[in-house]
């Protein structure tokens, strides 16, 4: 809130001041003081005159136009006038003896009602000078009143008393009070339905303590409201909106009530506005506003929301206080007075006018104040003084112009202080209704003409650049116009936007709208317009191409008063256009694919009394009525914030503003909102948008990056097609719409592509018209591809007729030609023409179509041609089941060697079974795999057992083997019998056959591993009934029962002992029962029957229990037992298999097992060297055997005789020296063989002790080098590891094992045993060289031997 003006004047100091503004304009407002005066001042506080009275002014009054003040005076008789619109004092004499005390003009007519101090009244008509005098209204001073809209008047007066009169002065209502009454209005109750009766209550303060609330219908029920007493005294009450009052107190309070009869008595707003005391309110309708002033202070207040105080001013130097407080009508200006004899006047309310031109404004800041900026660039602001109250604001690049009815006042815009000078004043021929400024012209309007001249032209010149639009009464009177940089544009009530060329004054264009043109906005550059046409209408012209670019602009509001232009960057076609609420954004698109258009982009709220002045990016500039500018940034442009690609926004926000920037054609906007959080939908979009502004490149990259291959390469396609209807064709196409697509291509310079876009979408319609208007060569292969569609939707009658079409006659088109003859065979089918379509289908070549055709007429019921076709086709199968099902069985017989399929076997095979011929359909059983037919017809019509037995045991038939079991039944062949019903699952009746005819065991034997525990045990049940003991306790065995298996396979007689005890012993070593352990040991040891078993079976036992430690040690008492009978391969056999026991569980191998292995190994080496006249190892060997020879009893003399021979074959001279001595002992002389005692005697006589030397090699643990066939190493005491080929010890650099039992030998003495032999001469496994592999790294093997030790 500004202050205006401030009044005072000696005459006045300190006393109350009355004053009054001037009705409806508030141009003047009269004040008296003291003295006998009345001066009248404008709303500058500029003195306007001053009338003279004979006394102290006592009341004064405007009547209701604001043209005439009426004032009376103390000590004068007279009422005097003061004429506003002539400047004119007159006076009247009142007629009235007494003094007068108040004046009153009427609501509604020139009736002006005087009261007396002592209770007289006087109504004088100011139109006809009629006087009515009413004596004795009342008795004593009338101090209060009001007139209502019917012309009543109240009246109040210090009797305590109120009258009701009306305009001639009778008495209506008169009702005594209880106090003095102050401050009278007549108004209108809130009632819930609204009545007709006009202002009918009168409301008054009485005794400052109640108000009363007096209805002149209902003088009896009259309301009384007092309130609560630390209020204080009603000070002043104010009527506003649908029956509420605002009352202030003494004290400070102000309270809202509202006179609803409901609502009455509650206070619906209360507020301690002021903490000492409260002067006075007042409200201002047009602005909506509340004013309290109290405490030197006074605070504005929303009469929509008392909470809300928008204003508080100060008055700091008021040290007496306030006093009244008054608005002008249109709530522009604020009056108060105060107690010392000053008054204030504030201005509350600016008219709202402003210009811009670029990104500069010029708007009122005050009533004689304009000011310049341009906040975009950064300019300081420019205050300018006027001289005027201006009604219009016109700024340009370098001026300012103001003015008010016809004159103008024109300023220049300078770079040094104080940035402004007048330039001049001119005097139109009309009152200026708008005007416009560019760079060097001024265009006015006034009286439907347009004034263009220069703004700073000298005068003879002036006259010369100054012309009048339009030059012709006729062309219409103009209603609005606008000026750009080059262009003049008004348009007229006749419906004409015309564009004028500045610089030589000719028009250029001329556009015709069918009704008046109200307002024009161009561009910046002026080459787009948006006007708005006497229906509300709004349209964008584009004055340059006026023909066919006129658009109305979509959902546009009647409501709408302007349109700025985005002037961010002139070649955006953004603009909004915006009433009192709201602001509307609008966007042209100028290349699209589907021309040019203007699409609403969104609206922006306003708030209450703003006027948008400037759009600069989505920042709209607004005025306020306070003078001030405040900035709006436009929602639809919200997405700006965020392009920064910081978006924290919801993904449907985002989408949102993806869709704005792309409705305002911000493309890299978009993108960066994409790029930061976009999801694939707004990628889309993105994409979308590009293709219909015809943004290829941009297109590529947002595809690109959305990672649309297809739509990548397809774009990269047309990136060099010039042609823009072809491109906008291709772009249309992309995006789906394919009737645009094809009008685009239609008229560009290649309008087949149209014809191959609809062939490619299937839409044959469409492409047999274009094709008769571009190609007519195309036809046929249409029709045919139309065809086809047409038979799939099943359209037969229009297919044929398409495949008719489709024939070319033409030999380079025969696979064309084919294709559409077979088409017009299957249609002639379907169509009922069976003849043509199977005789055409016969001549075809192709066996699909025969394969189509027949199905077509097995579908009809036409089987016996469908088979036809079928044979003709060579489908067998499908022809044979056609002529099944038309009983054509001499045809089916025919056809039966080519066919695979074993249901039309089926069928044939039931067919000949049916007529008796049993061989044929056993034979079409066997082709259909229906084996058990097969089974039936060999056995019941063929008496085939035997072949029917081979199928059943081939295919393992269940139902078959029931067949045959039931046949050998029949013969009494009961073990067939029973192998039958095992084999077909019936176990049961297979047990009964057993128990039946004693076919026990062969029951048993075929049962074999199918059968369950139930099964066993009934076997084992019944031997042991039979007291077959062997198998009872084999079956028992099988189900678990180990202790009554045992029993059993002990009770068995000695005969088929070896048996029993093997049984016995797998029995106890799954049964892991120590009970029936100790009872089988105790019947090997003889315990039970005092006949010790073999041994080996004890070993068996533990073996089977896995008691490997005492098997190792059984094990050697059996090789011991077995070397002493002389067999030495079961000896070495036993100790082998029990050490790779041993070896696999990982248990220490007993020495003297590894020795006893050794030596019965060495001597079976033996033979093998003997036998391959390697006699040096065999010799090695016999010496390493007869060393222990105590080991062989049974054969000490061969062993030594063949010891001694060997020996001296091999030239171990004294070797056999020694042990022919040892043959020489008596006890074993008389057992050496004749052939050769001789010699060995000759021998001893003679002895020969030389000696081959024997070769050394070095350990494998040491390396310390010792004799070949020494195993024990004298340097590391360790055993070492043996060749099983030589018996020699292992060399590290000659390993290998036996893959088998894994015993080592020398690689290099293997592989020459190999050659020869074809067993491992340890395990006896078959072994070929090549199986051997030589072991570079042998230490695993060593590590082994030496755990083994």
């Amino acid at each position: 809130m500004k202050s205006v003006f401030i009044l005072a004047d000696k005459a006045w100091a300190g006393s109350n001041l009355l004053y009054k503004w001037q009705k409806s304009l508030g141009n003047y407002i009269a004040v008296a003081g003291q003295d006998n005066s009345v001066k009248i001042f404008d709303r500058h506080g500029h003195q306007w005159t001053e009338l003279s009275i004979p006394g102290r002014c006592v009341g004064m009054d405007w009547d209701k136009d604001g043209d005439i003040l009426a004032v009376i005076a103390a000590k004068s008789s007279s009422i005097y006038f003061w004429d506003a619109s002539v400047n004119k004092t007159s006076h009247i004499d009142s007629g009235m003896r007494d003094q007068m005390s108040f004046i009153l003009w009427s609501k509604t007519g020139p009736l002006l009602a005087v009261g007396t101090v002592k209770g007289n009244l006087l109504i004088y008509n100011q139109q006809t000078s009629r006087k009515i005098p009413v004596l004795g209204k009342h008795t004593k001073k009338i101090t209060c009143g009001c007139w209502n809209n019917q012309n009543l008047l109240a009246l109040g007066s210090e009797d305590n008393t109120l009258s009701i009169s009306n305009h001639e002065g009778d008495t209506i209502r008169q009702a005594s009070l209880h106090g003095e009454p102050a401050e009278m209005t007549f108004s209108v109750m809130k009632t819930d339905e609204r009545s007709g009766q006009g202002e009918n209550t009168v409301s008054l303060s009485v005794d400052k303590k109640i108000l009363m609330l007096f209805n002149i219908h209902d003088p009896d029920n009259r309301i009384d409201l007092t309130f609560q007493r630390h209020y204080g005294n009603i000070v002043s009450y104010r009527w506003y909106g649908d029956g509420y009052i605002l009352i202030g107190f003494s004290h400070g309070y102000f309270v809202v009530i509202s006179t609803h009869i409901r609502e009455i008595g509650h206070e619906l707003c209360q507020a301690h506005n002021h903490k000492e005391s409260l002067n006075s309110v007042a409200i201002s309708t047009a602005l909506n506003k509340a004013a309290s002033c109290g405490d030197n202070s006074i605070k504005i207040h929303d009469l929509s929301d008392f909470k809300d105080i928008s204003n508080v001013v100060q008055l700091d130097d008021e040290t007496k206080g306030l006093d009244q407080l008054n608005w002008t009508d249109d709530g522009q200006l604020l009056a108060v007075s105060t107690q010392k004899g000053t008054l204030h006047v504030f201005l509350t309310k600016l008219p709202i006018l402003g210009s811009s031109f670029g990104t500069r404004l010029a708007y009122l800041t005050s009533l004689l104040e304009v000011t310049v900026s341009n906040q975009v660039e950064g300019e300081s602001p420019v205050t300018i003084e006027v001289e005027v109250e201006p009604t219009f604001i016109a700024l340009g690049p370098y001026h300012v112009a103001v003015g008010m009815n016809n004159r103008a006042w024109f300023y220049d815009l300078i770079d040094h202080k104080p940035g402004f000078k007048k330039l001049k004043d001119i005097e139109y021929l009309g009152t200026i209704a708008s005007m416009c400024l560019n760079s060097y012209y001024a265009a006015a309007l006034f009286e439907g003409k347009v004034q263009l001249h220069m703004i700073e032209g000298k005068d003879q010149e002036e006259k010369k650049q100054m012309k009048l639009f339009p030059d012709d009464d006729r062309k219409g009177r103009i209603l609005c116009h606008a000026l750009t940089t080059d262009f003049l544009y008004y348009g007229t009530d006749s419906g004409n936007v015309v564009c004028v060329l500045v610089e030589d004054w000719e028009t250029v264009s001329s556009y015709t709208h069918s009704v008046g043109v109200r307002k024009v906005f161009p561009d910046l550059n002026g080459t787009r317009l948006v006007f708005i046409d006497d229906k509300n209408g709004g349209f964008l012209l584009s004055p340059s191409n006026a023909t066919d670019s006129c658009f109305e602009l979509p959902n546009f509001s009647p409501t709408i008063t302007g349109v700025l232009w985005d002037n961010w960057h002139s070649d955006r076609g953004v603009f909004v256009a915006y009433d009192d609420d709201k602001v509307y954004t609008y966007a042209l698109h100028k290349t699209t694919i589907y021309g040019p258009r203007v699409v609403l982009v969104g609206s922006t709220a306003l708030l209450f009394s703003q006027k948008p002045l400037l759009l600069h990016n989505g920042d709209l500039t607004c005025q306020t009525a306070s003078g001030k500018t405040s900035e709006v940034t436009l929602s639809t442009h919200s997405f700006l914030k965020n392009s920064t690609g910081t978006a924290t926004d919801s993904p449907p926000e985002l989408s949102k503003q993806v869709a704005q920037a792309l409705k305002l054609k911000r493309f890299h906007e978009a993108r960066g909102l994409c790029q930061s959080s976009g999801s694939s939908t707004d990628w889309a979009e993105v994409g979308g948008a590009c293709l219909v502004h015809m943004e290829v490149e941009l297109a590529i990259q947002v595809y690109r990056m959305s990672g649309n291959v297809g739509m990548v390469l397809s774009l990269q396609g047309i990136q060099g097609i010039e042609d823009m209807n072809l491109r906008a064709g291709h772009l249309a196409m992309f995006l789906g719409d394919y009737n645009l697509a094809q009008d685009l291509y239609l008229s560009s310079g290649c309008p087949i592509v149209a014809l191959e876009m609809r062939r490619d979408l299937l839409h044959w319609d469409s492409a047999l018209m274009l094709a008769k208007r571009l190609a007519e060569a195309q036809i046929p292969f249409i029709s045919k591809e139309y065809a086809v569609h047409l038979e799939f939707i099943g359209d037969y009658v229009n297919a044929l007729a398409h495949y008719e079409k489709g024939m070319t006659q033409n030999n380079k088109f025969q696979e064309h030609d084919e294709a559409c003859k077979a088409g017009v065979a299957r249609m002639s089918i379907r169509m009922g023409d069976i003849r043509r379509g199977a005789a055409q289908a016969i001549q075809h070549p192709s066996r699909v179509l025969k394969k189509e055709c027949g199905a077509i007429l097995e579908s009809m019921k036409q089987f016996s041609e469908a088979a036809q076709l079928y044979e003709k086709g060579q489908y067998y199968d499908k022809a044979a089941s056609v002529y099944i099902r038309c009983k054509n069985w001499a045809k089916v017989g025919e056809l039966l060697q080519h066919v695979s399929s074993p249901k039309i076997h089926l069928q044939y095979a039931k067919a000949k079974e049916a007529d008796g011929k049993y061989k044929d359909a056993a034979q079409a059983y066997e082709s259909a795999k229906d084996w058990d037919n097969v089974i039936r017809v060999l056995l019941d019509h063929l008496n085939n057992p035997e072949e029917a037995v081979r199928i059943v045991r081939e295919t393992q038939s269940i139902d078959g083997a029931k067949m045959v079991a039931r046949f050998f039944l029949g013969l009494n062949d009961y073990g067939s019998a029973i192998h039958f019903l095992v084999l077909s699952q019936c176990n049961d009746e297979a047990f009964q056959l057993a128990q039946q005819h004693g076919q026990m065991e062969v029951y048993a034997d075929i049962i074999g591993p199918e059968a369950t525990q139930e099964d066993y045990q009934s076997i084992a049940l019944y031997f042991e009934g039979e007291k077959k003991h062997l198998q009872a306790g084999k079956f028992f065995q099988k189900c678990g029962q180990y202790s009554r298996a045992l029993k059993h396979f002990l009770k068995c007689p000695n005969t088929d002992d070896n048996l029993a005890v093997e049984m016995a012993i797998e029995t106890v070593g799954q049964a892991r029962d120590s009970s029936l352990t100790n009872q089988l040991i105790d019947y090997l040891m003889g315990e039970s029957d005092g006949m010790p078993k073999d041994a080996k079976y004890l070993f068996r036992l533990y073996m089977a229990l896995q008691l490997f430690r005492e098997a190792a040690r059984t094990a050697i008492i059996i090789a011991r037992e077995e070397q002493c009978a002389g067999n030495y391969r079961n000896a070495h056999d036993v100790l082998f298999s029990m050490y790779t026991e041993l070896q696999a569980q990982k248990i220490k191998i007993p020495a003297e097992m590894v020795t006893n292995l050794m030596i019965l190994h060495s001597y079976l080496l033996v033979k093998i060297h003997v036998k391959r006249g390697d006699h040096l190892k065999g010799a090695r060997m016999l010496i390493r055997v007869s060393n222990n020879i105590s080991k062989f009893p049974a054969h000490v003399v061969p062993i030594l005789t063949s010891a001694v021979i060997e020996c001296h074959r091999a030239g171990l001279k004294n070797s056999a020296f020694s042990f022919a001595a040892m043959l020489m002992r008596p006890e074993y002389r008389n057992e050496i063989d004749s052939k050769y005692r001789k010699k060995i005697e000759a021998m001893v006589r003679r002895p020969d002790t030389s000696e081959l030397e024997e070769e050394t090699t070095p350990c494998p643990f040491c390396g310390a080098q010792l004799p070949q066939n020494e195993l024990l190493c004298i340097s590391c005491k360790n055993n070492l590891p043996y060749c099983i080929s030589t018996g020699r010890h292992m060399l590290k650099e000659d390993w290998s094992v036996c893959p088998h039992c894994e015993f080592p030998s020398l690689y290099s003495q293997f592989t020459l045993l190999l050659e020869t032999e074809t067993t491992c001469p340890m395990c006896s496994e078959a072994l070929s060289v090549k199986q051997v592999k030589t072991i570079t790294d042998c230490s695993k093997y060593l590590q082994a031997e030496d755990l083994d030790q």
